[in-house]
């Protein structure tokens, strides 16, 4: 692979993970975003598991503290329960369909009357959001942004936000792992010790975010994060009818 392509992947490491360490989301659609465009489906899902692990980790690290653990063990249980039925059908989803799917969620449930979206505090929300996460995680890769609406109408502040979606997300990478790891291995052409640089830039992003978090306030943090998922949602919606236009 050529040097310019590592840089690119590696950029794009970065600033999804300080991205995702600020607001808690759209840092994954980012990486995932720029993986898809160079290696196969299987691959990027595996790449962007591994690599997102790291960032989440120490995101994990860094607001342990801050951990609802009640939402931790209610969302592991459904997204055990959608890795298990899953792994009957052993679906892969072309790369046209991953960025639909992805660039689709936020102005789908744009759709849906405010009142109407769930809470992560409500009783078995947790586990139904475990499930679902997880499912539209193994079709379309990514589903931080369906996540994250269980939190908008919670009463959680700003730091067990982050810290909760980060263990979360924690679980959802390796549920993905395991699905495609069972179904592709890594791209010979990305060699392995490419992984370790890029696991420092990830965890350089994360250790990066607090510092801009600790001065935002939560009602800007929740507008930024708005502004950020729709922008991005916007250049997937693209990209994917450019896919789709090529055949």
């Amino acid at each position: 692979m050529p040097l310019a392509s590592l840089a690119l992947i590696g950029a794009a490491v970065f600033v999804a993970s300080f991205v995702s360490g600020v607001f808690g989301i759209a840092g994954g659609m980012i990486m995932l975003g720029v993986l898809l465009v160079f290696f196969d489906v299987p691959t990027a899902m595996v790449m962007f598991s591994l690599l997102a692990t790291t960032g989440n980790a120490w995101r994990v690290a860094t607001w342990w503290r801050y951990i609802n653990w009640p939402i931790l063990w209610g969302y592991a249980a459904g997204g055990l329960v959608a890795v298990v039925l899953l792994a009957f059908v052993a679906f892969v989803p072309s790369k046209a369909m991953v960025y639909l799917i992805l660039g689709l969620i936020p102005y789908t449930i744009e759709i849906l009357p405010r009142d109407h979206h769930p809470n992560i505090e409500w009783r078995g929300a947790p586990t139904f959001a475990g499930f679902a996460t997880t499912a539209i995680q193994l079709v379309a890769g990514n589903g931080g942004l369906f996540l994250d609406v269980f939190f908008q109408k919670s009463s959680l502040d700003r730091k067990t936000t982050v810290a909760t979606k980060a263990i979360c997300g924690t679980v959802g990478n390796l549920a993905r792992m395991l699905y495609f790891g069972t179904l592709s291995g890594i791209d010979e052409s990305f060699p392995l010790w490419a992984f370790i640089p890029a696991a420092l830039l990830a965890i350089a992003g994360t250790m990066l975010a607090p510092l801009v978090l600790e001065r935002m306030t939560d009602q800007g943090f929740r507008k930024w994060t708005r502004m950020l998922i729709f922008a991005v949602s916007a250049v997937y919606l693209a990209r994917a009818a450019w896919l789709f236009w090529q055949g």
